[in-house]
């Protein structure tokens, strides 16, 4: 449950906010060699903010 704080009442969260997301950023600004900053994050809304999780590829050639 979460509080909106205009009315101080509580409210139903929605269900996609307890979901993690798989979310690609770009960041804006470029690399030594002049590329653009990229890479994929997981990530939630708590109600109020977002939260982010470093995403890390799975090979699954390289676990067997």
């Amino acid at each position: 449950m979460a509080f909106d704080l205009t009315s101080k009442t509580p409210r139903q969260r929605s269900n996609w906010t307890e979901i993690w997301h798989l979310w690609t950023v770009i960041v804006p600004r470029r690399s030594i060699n002049g590329q653009l900053v990229y890479g994929k994050v997981w990530r939630r809304h708590d109600g109020r903010d977002w939260i982010y999780k470093k995403f890390t590829e799975y090979d699954g050639e390289a676990a067997a």
